[in-house]
């Protein structure tokens, strides 16, 4: 039976059986046990499903995993441990020295440092193209040596929504990897996979898990790309060594999530932990409930903020004016989220006394919780970019990142309103 995607925040990933627990338990265990040789051997070839080390797989994770592989429609998900690792894991899965990817420039501040900076590093390049150029300009960056398309389907800080067409087509046309960090918008708002992505990455520290209490990523497989033959991924095609010579591309399903979790979670470590997965599975639940409280609470900001006279602009693409509004209509129809910038008139310093004025919305390191809060982008997420780079990420000086939170939206307004009184 298909269920909406209310009911799978409350329903998906995990299904208990008579006499357990009705929710999964923390299962905070490094080893498991078997009595029979063989059984673990399987385990190890991946003919069997099961866990034997915490570090690939463990019960709380993996309903964790189910959920949201289930709310994005995928075919597998691996639970990470930070939104960072799994964009790095799956990157990993697909590039080697001598590959690129390419990239919108519109991204989170991370994220465009590990591409721009971490990763040239072992010899794997980053060519950025602007999320609102022709197709045209962007398939120039495409050779045979690319292996990922990466964008966002809303960019944070910038507020910029994908085309999704216009990317998934050039994706198509040339055979590539289409990767989409959904965390803004969530599955609630927008499900990648039907609008031809193949990897969705989340980090899950931000809406999934809602509390801002437990760090995490996630990596889901959409299970809708052809591997088999593929000559651009030499590497799903022949023999892992390292796995018992398996060729990730005859297996059934999953071959990204199988391969990413058999080479680069052995190798690297980076997994989510039990109680964190616990926690964050707990927060899934009022997802749908949640994206819906933000998006209507974002949207009332944005028309209060685009009617003040100290302000310069708003980005959010409830507002018809916003350029990105057709595009939100199209591919977020039920809201646009709770993320939104504007720009203080005034100076960096105008920007400073308007947060440090407010009250009840905090200034910290974080967006997409349950709570109101406010960053200056350029001065702490994106401060090693230089003013070119943080035109083309569309952060200039004066943005203020606002991620409204499920508060009163009267309370969040006032609150705005007195501190920009005293600038």
């Amino acid at each position: 039976m298909s269920y909406k995607i209310d009911t799978l925040c409350v329903q998906s990933g995990y299904k208990p059986k008579t006499g357990e627990s009705r929710i999964p338990p923390v299962v905070q265990s490094t080893t498991y046990v078997y009595e029979k040789t063989q059984d673990m051997a399987d385990l190890f070839d991946l003919k069997s499903d099961g866990y034997f080390y915490t570090r690939l797989a463990n019960p709380t994770v993996a309903a964790f995993e189910g959920k949201v592989a289930a709310l994005e429609g995928g075919v597998a998900a691996i639970g990470c441990a930070s939104g960072m690792s799994a964009t790095t894991l799956a990157a990993f899965t697909v590039c080697g020295a001598g590959d690129n990817i390419v990239s919108s420039s519109a991204i989170y501040g991370g994220t465009f440092n590990l591409f721009a900076v971490t990763l040239p590093k072992l010899g794997i390049e980053c060519r950025f193209f602007d999320v609102d150029a022709p197709a045209e300009e962007i398939e120039k960056l495409i050779d045979d040596k690319t292996k990922m398309i990466f964008a966002e389907t809303v960019a944070n800080p910038s507020i910029k929504v994908l085309d999704f067409g216009k990317i998934a087509g050039i994706a198509e046309k040339y055979g590539v990897l289409f990767f989409v960090d959904n965390t803004l918008a969530t599955p609630a708002l927008c499900r990648p996979f039907e609008f031809g992505a193949n990897i969705v990455i989340h980090s899950s520290s931000k809406y999934l898990d809602g509390h801002a209490a437990a760090l995490g990523g996630v990596i889901v497989d959409g299970g809708n790309f052809g591997f088999k033959g593929n000559p651009r991924y030499v590497s799903f095609n022949e023999p892992d060594e390292s796995y018992h010579g398996l060729v990730y591309a005859d297996l059934p399903a999953a071959p990204f999530a199988n391969k990413c979790r058999a080479q680069l979670v052995r190798d690297m470590g980076a997994i989510m932990s039990p109680q964190n997965a616990f926690i964050s599975f707990l927060g899934c639940d009022t997802l749908a409930l949640r994206m819906e409280r933000h998006s209507s609470n974002a949207a009332k900001v944005a028309k209060f903020l685009s009617e003040s006279d100290k302000i310069d602009w708003v980005l959010h693409p409830s507002l018809e004016n916003n350029k990105y509004h057709a595009l939100a209509r199209k591919y977020l129809p039920d809201g646009q989220g709770g993320m939104l910038s504007f720009g203080v008139k005034g100076n960096v310093k105008d920007a400073a006394k308007f947060m440090e004025a407010l009250r009840l919305v905090t200034q910290e390191t974080h967006v997409a919780d349950t709570r109101s809060c406010v960053l200056h982008p350029a001065s702490t997420t994106h401060r090693q970019l230089s003013k070119e780079e943080l035109a083309a990420a569309g952060v200039p000086e004066n943005l203020i990142r606002l991620s409204v939170g499920i508060e009163n939206p009267d309370d969040i307004i006032e609150d705005l309103k007195q501190a920009l009184q005293k600038i």
